[in-house]
């Protein structure tokens, strides 16, 4: 058996592997348990960015709720891989003069719909771990 082993990842290693990423997963919980939605992204100024219509994630949003944000990575031959876990606040970013910067960031709607809210995760902690052989 091969020697396995947890490696704590640093804020910087976490920041820099949410970077190179595009899609990851808000978990929130709703009024009917906890709930993971598939979202893509940008990482801006240390914070998660999404957008969104109206709905569950920005009701969060409006209300400042507690949610997180997952995103990993594997390379199956090897079975090795990382993951990253933000917890934080959900904000609506509704500043105009920051709605005219973040309308700027490469961060264009893979689903269907406007997508023309913008929601920011406000890290409270952020961890991550890699799984190396």
């Amino acid at each position: 058996m091969r020697d396995v082993r947890w490696q704590e990842l640093t804020k910087q290693e976490c920041f820099g592997l949410l970077a190179d990423q595009h899609l990851g997963r808000v978990v929130l919980v709703d009024d009917r348990g906890p709930l993971a939605l598939p979202v893509n992204f940008v990482v801006d100024q240390h914070t998660v960015l999404f957008r969104t219509d109206a709905g569950t994630k920005l009701e969060a949003a409006s209300r400042g709720g507690r949610v997180a944000f997952e995103v990993d990575g594997v390379e199956e031959a090897t079975r090795t891989g990382w993951s990253v876990l933000v917890r934080g606040e959900a904000v609506e970013v509704t500043d105009p003069a920051e709605l005219t910067r973040v309308r700027q960031l490469p961060l264009s709607p893979w689903a269907p719909g406007a997508k023309g809210r913008y929601v920011r995760i406000l890290p409270t902690l952020l961890t991550g771990r890699r799984i190396a052989l």
